[in-house]
This record gives C-alpha cells, sequence and structure tokens, in this order.
C-alpha cells in the first residue's frame, strides 16, 4: 500500500499537475473546492456579437468560514469580517462617515452563566497560578480546563437549553437596552425611534466549556443612522451603565423535561469597554480598546467556530455518528444532551437535532444591525466586480460596453484524493506567508 509521501510524489508527476496547481492557487488553496465545467463569454452589449468566450473545468471556493474546515476560505471571511467591522467603527469608507468616531461606542462583552463548577486555570494578579479546585495545576492547553468538575451534577440540560435560546436572550438584551437608554434620557421608552437609533455588531465564541460569548461592538447613532448626530444626551458613560443594566434584567422562562420551568439569564459576568478613535493596536490600561484592535479581535472570534476540538464540523444524522465522533467526553455529552432534547415535541421549535453538531448553538457566528456598517454581500459584490474589470481590462475590452455570460454545471466538491488535498492546504499555508511577508514589507516601507 503506497504511503501519503509516494500518492503525493506521484501526483507531483503526473502531466496534469500544473494544470491542477493553477487551478487550485486561484482559489488560495481552498481545501474542498466546488468543481464547476463549463464557460463564460463576452458579447457586444449592442449587438449581441461574440467577442470572447473561455471554457473548461474550474473550482470554486467553498466559502466556509471555519478554519477547521478550509484555512483558506478562514482568512477570506476573517478579512471581510474585518473590512466590516473596521468600517463601523473608524468610518471613512463603505458608506459609513468619520464622523462615527465621535459618538458613544463601547465593546461589550455578555457571558452563558454557570451550570454547575468547572475545571479552571486562576491567576493571581502577578501572573501566579492558583490550584484548581480538583488539587492540581492545570496546563493552559489541558484538554480539562472547562470541563466539569463532577459531571453527574453538571446541569447539561440547563446548559443545552441556554446555549438553544441565546439568540432569542440577545433580541431580549436589545429590546431592553433601548428602554434603559430612554428611561436614564427621562424620555418615553416607546419614542426612542424618534430620537436615537442603536447600532452593534456581535460576535458569538465558544468558551472552552462549550457555551457561548457575545462580544459586541455598541454604537449610539442619531435617529437616521451613522450620519445622524447622536442625540445630546447621550454619552459613553450612559450606554455602558444602560448596558450593564439590561443584561442583568433580560430573562427568558423556560419549560424543562420533567415540567417545571428555569429562567434563562446571561451570566453574572459583564464586560464593557469604550472604544478610542486611535490606530493604536493596544489594549489600554484603563479599559479602553483600540478600533483596528477589536476589528481584528472580532475577525479571530469569526472564524474560530467551535473547532475539531469541541464539536463536529458537520450535522450529526444520526446516534451513530454521536457514538464515532472524536471529540471530548464533555461537548459530546452536550451534543448527546441536544439530540435527545431535541426529540421531545415541545422542543420541536428548537430544532436541537439540527444543531446538535453546534452544541445547540442556533444563531450566526456574526450578525449586525442594518445601520452599523456595510454587508457581507457588498463586500463580496465589490471583489467581483473588481475581478471583472480587471479581467476585460486585460482581455481589451471596454467593462462598459460588453455583456460576460455564465454557464457552468457542478460536477462534484473536494479532491480525488487526500494527497490532493495535502497539497492543496500546502499551496494555502504558502499563499497565506507570502501575504503576510508582504503585508509586513508594506508597514515597514
Amino acid at each position: 500500500m503506497l504511503t501519503m509521501e509516494d500518492r503525493i510524489a506521484d501526483r507531483l508527476r503526473r502531466v496534469d499537475y500544473r494544470t491542477w496547481r493553477d487551478k487550485v492557487t486561484a482559489t488560495g488553496g481552498c481545501a474542498q473546492p466546488i468543481r464547476m465545467t463549463g464557460g463564460w463569454q463576452v458579447q457586444d452589449q449592442a449587438t449581441g456579437a461574440l467577442l470572447d468566450w473561455h471554457g473548461g473545468d474550474v473550482f470554486i471556493p467553498c466559502g466556509n468560514r471555519r478554519e477547521s474546515v478550509c484555512p483558506s476560505c478562514s482568512d477570506r471571511y476573517a478579512a471581510d469580517a474585518y473590512h466590516l467591522m473596521h468600517a463601523g467603527l473608524a468610518g471613512g469608507s463603505k458608506g459609513v462617515p468619520t464622523s462615527v468616531t465621535e459618538k458613544p461606542r463601547v465593546f461589550a462583552t455578555l457571558t452563558a452563566p454557570s451550570f454547575g463548577p468547572v475545571h479552571n486555570r486562576r491567576t493571581t494578579s502577578r501572573g501566579k497560578t492558583l490550584p484548581c479546585a480538583c488539587g492540581t495545576w492545570h496546563h493552559p492547553d489541558d484538554p480539562a480546563i472547562g470541563t466539569p468538575l463532577d459531571p453527574d451534577t453538571y446541569d447539561y440540560v440547563g446548559s443545552v437549553l441556554w446555549q438553544a435560546n441565546a439568540g432569542e436572550l440577545w433580541h431580549r438584551f436589545v429590546t431592553t437596552l433601548k428602554r434603559e437608554l430612554m428611561k436614564a434620557a427621562g424620555l418615553p421608552v416607546r419614542e426612542f425611534k424618534d430620537h436615537a437609533r442603536l447600532s452593534y455588531a456581535k460576535v458569538a465564541e465558544y468558551q472552552r466549556r462549550g457555551l457561548v460569548h457575545f462580544h459586541a461592538v455598541v454604537r449610539l447613532d442619531g435617529p437616521d443612522g451613522p450620519t445622524d448626530p447622536t442625540p445630546q444626551w447621550a454619552s459613553a458613560e450612559l450606554l455602558e451603565a444602560a448596558i450593564t443594566g439590561a443584561a442583568r434584567a433580560v430573562a427568558l422562562d423556560q419549560a424543562l423535561p420533567d415540567g417545571t420551568v428555569t429562567t434563562l439569564r446571561w451570566g453574572s459576568q459583564v464586560d464593557v469597554r469604550r472604544i478610542r478613535p486611535t490606530s493604536a493596536h493596544e489594549v489600554e490600561a484603563d479599559g479602553e480598546i483600540s478600533e483596528s484592535r477589536l476589528a481584528g479581535y472580532v475577525a479571530k472570534y469569526a472564524t474560530k467556530g467551535t473547532g475539531k476540538s469541541e464539536a463536529a464540523d458537520r450535522p450529526i444524522r444520526s446516534q451513530l455518528d454521536i457514538d464515532h465522533l472524536r471529540v471530548h467526553a464533555h461537548h459530546r455529552r452536550i451534543i448527546q444532551t441536544a439530540w435527545d432534547l431535541g426529540d421531545l415535541e415541545y422542543l420541536a421549535k428548537l430544532n436541537l437535532r439540527r444543531w446538535a453538531h453546534m452544541l445547540a448553538f442556533r444563531g450566526h457566528f456574526l450578525s449586525k444591525s442594518r445601520a452599523y456598517s456595510t454587508t457581507f454581500k457588498a463586500i463580496r459584490g465589490e471583489r467581483r466586480a473588481f475581478r471583472t474589470t480587471e479581467m476585460l481590462d486585460q482581455l481589451g475590452h471596454d467593462p462598459g460596453s460588453v455583456l460576460l455570460v455564465n454557464d457552468w454545471t457542478y460536477t462534484g466538491t473536494g479532491y480525488a484524493d487526500d494527497a490532493e488535498r495535502e497539497l492543496a492546504l500546502a499551496i494555502a499555508e504558502r499563499t497565506r506567508e507570502q501575504r503576510k511577508q508582504r503585508y509586513e514589507q508594506e508597514v515597514a516601507a
């Protein structure tokens, strides 16, 4: 039987290797590309005459945002997430004015509550490591961190139901935040939209225990959005206090399988930091955070996903899938709990079996209010338009006087074997390193 090295060497020696490599390089080294066959043609816009035609087999990037699935597409998603977040923070592009830097803005983190004591790695203010409640000192990479001290008493049902309702808790938090702001301003709650607009972008990040945190940029605009001055009564201090109050006030009743009712809330830890208008790259000691640093944080959170060590990369289809998952026992039990609860009729609206592979989290990893900044669709549209214009210019056609007609047929997904996938991942890593080097050279210049 041939080893991986032999299979890779065989692929490199084939006569079509360079053609195959060019197609992979065009995707940035996508780990599971969509294979298409067909072609595209350029027609004269006025007469319909055929000016150019190109066809063949191509690879299209899969577009998966999770690094554990496709590092290349994850990098592209992170870059888009950075620009989306930074546009709403610094303005000056994507239709957002630079005046947003003068508005009240904070970076808020809402956490999940405790469902039982877990292994942790505590440190003192001087950085000294303290023993865990289990009596041992955990290494930072110890997989036990975040897992229950006693799995038999840990509230798995409560944690799964909280996770499944996290999106609804956020919705109620936003509604409550508007009420808190109006109360603090001494204005009627129902008139919020006549006085201000709450703009935000949030991203979900999994903790080691398998529950999500929500990190959110919250900005207070005038009623017409980022171009409208913020009301005079609004301030960063008022926004901070309102966020803390709203997070503590939100509650959601959820029935349990035994017929009792539990109240779902945010965790007691609510962190709120002001955002300062500067391009510095460090978090300040006074608790403020810079715009560019923050946009980088969000891009990282948006692509982390659950990771292979915490959950499954694909939906669970049967009990057999759960039995063969290569995950920690704690995360397997969360998935199992979600799968079992998904069979209960009264919880059908939560669709838990569909989201069991995501540890019952049903929301989007990155979402925003309409007026915060641009959209992923707009960013990707700009990229496609740029590449199309560039291609037509190279062919000698005026983009304003021609039509581009595509005709493609889907033929499959992924590579022929694991050797091709390994080569594609190597191309992706090389592309990443080259991009990093160019960035460092540009910064140095």
